[in-house]
């Protein structure tokens, strides 16, 4: 099969040659990541010695996204005939021109050595609307390499909100931390590429069967990829959440429990996973999302190791979906669990609006970006919702129950 280039990803192409920082933004599926794992190994490629990084806010999610997935593509499609060696355990790849490229994660906790001790020609961040703007500062002070190429920073995401950093840098040419013009604006270039234009690389029926059946915000989001502005009668704005988000917690926490919505009407449905945290003073932290489309049995491993990591108290889950099938599925995989059933007996807007109230008070903290659940959340108008905001009820049930309970112990979250 020979790779031929949509005229997105030559214009895109274009770009990245042109420019010292670079924004691919857009839908579902339009071809962003392959053509700028393209574009890091046409770089590699060209001059010798050179090193170069792809990104992302979790090291596991680069190692499945782009080391065991669109890498082996883009290689096989664009260099046929390309053999490199990679080093599995540091995660990185060698050519046989001695580049080197680089994969890891962002989060604070993965940030290693391996990367900050080393300067690179291009950096590569992948789904950078998961990427905190200080971890992408902190990076971008490597970018130093003198290699004969021109330094490059390659940035993709689907479009997240309005008042994330991204749209500011690219979009506004604000700095992101004093919103203050930018000194360069020209250093900072973009693009939008969707769906539409991929086509060609798609499977049959994927754009009408998978995106345009989608809500209006996530049609806007995934196959318009347009950044969103806050929605009327919302419970929860997108500046509500940004303007709270923390990397780590103020103090330690006493408590930690999962609240699980589980998938019981059909294979297409998700399963929300939601962890959350409270510390002494009675701050709260969304600590992770895992949420997931799956079988009982996928999502019940997802749910147990979400507890185990998090040294969870409990896990919470609605005994109107199936609650007690849920506390077998769960046991089925850890008997040991601590399981608690509750009962939905109010309507979702009674139960979310006490926990949106925590959120207008600035007490509740998510550490890091969750995009899908924050779409979720800046989404939900009762009455105008379509679809179960499952994500949002978890992270619901899950915050309910720390404001209910006393805590006992203390932990540090690293994870």
């Amino acid at each position: 099969m020979k790779f031929i280039k949509t005229q997105d990803q030559r214009l895109a192409l274009s770009l990245l040659g042109a420019g010292r920082n670079i924004l691919l933004y857009g839908g579902s599926r339009s071809g962003k990541t392959f053509i700028l794992v393209y574009a890091v190994l046409y770089r590699a490629l060209k001059v010798p010695g050179s090193r170069h990084a792809i990104l992302r806010n979790h090291a596991n999610s680069v190692r499945q996204a782009i080391v065991n997935d669109t890498l082996p593509k883009v290689s096989r499609l664009c260099f046929p005939g390309l053999e490199y060696k990679l080093n599995r355990s540091d995660l990185y790849l060698t050519l046989p021109n001695r580049s080197e490229i680089w994969f890891s994660g962002l989060e604070k906790a993965e940030r290693s050595e391996k990367i900050l001790g080393r300067e690179f020609a291009t950096l590569y961040y992948n789904e950078c609307s998961e990427i905190d703007y200080g971890a992408v500062q902190l990076a971008q002070t490597r970018l130093a390499q003198k290699s004969g190429l021109r330094l490059r920073a390659f940035f993709d995401c689907n479009p997240p909100g309005r008042r994330h950093w991204t749209y500011k840098l690219f979009i506004e040419k604000r700095d992101p931390l004093t919103n203050t013009p930018l000194r360069f604006p020209d250093h900072y270039l973009c693009m939008q590429m969707n769906p539409g234009g991929n086509r060609a690389n798609l499977p049959d029926g994927y754009i009408e069967e998978r995106l345009e059946g989608l809500s209006f915000r996530q049609r806007e989001r995934f196959l318009k990829g347009e950044f969103l502005a806050d929605l009327d009668g919302a419970l929860w704005s997108l500046e509500l959440i940004e303007r709270n988000r923390l990397s780590l917690p103020r103090r330690s926490l006493d408590r930690v429990v999962v609240g699980v919505d589980p998938a019981v009407t059909g294979d297409n449905d998700y399963t929300g996973i939601v962890v959350c945290g409270r510390d002494g003073d009675g701050e709260y932290y969304v600590l992770a999302d895992r949420s997931l489309k799956g079988t009982p049995l996928e999502w019940s491993k997802a749910v147990v190791s979400a507890y185990h990591e998090f040294g969870a108290d409990r896990i919470i889950g609605e005994s109107n979906n199936g609650g007690d099938l849920i506390e077998l599925a769960l046991r089925g995989i850890d008997e040991n669990i601590s399981y608690k059933k509750v009962t939905a007996s109010r309507g979702k807007l009674v139960r979310a609006e006490p926990v949106a109230a925590l959120y207008e008070r600035g007490k509740v903290h998510h550490l890091g970006v969750f995009p899908e659940l924050e779409d979720q959340l800046t989404s939900y108008v009762p009455g105008h919702f379509a679809g179960s905001p499952d994500r949002m009820d978890a992270l619901v049930w899950a915050i309910t129950e720390l404001l209910r309970s006393s805590g006992r112990g203390e932990r540090w979250i690293t994870a």
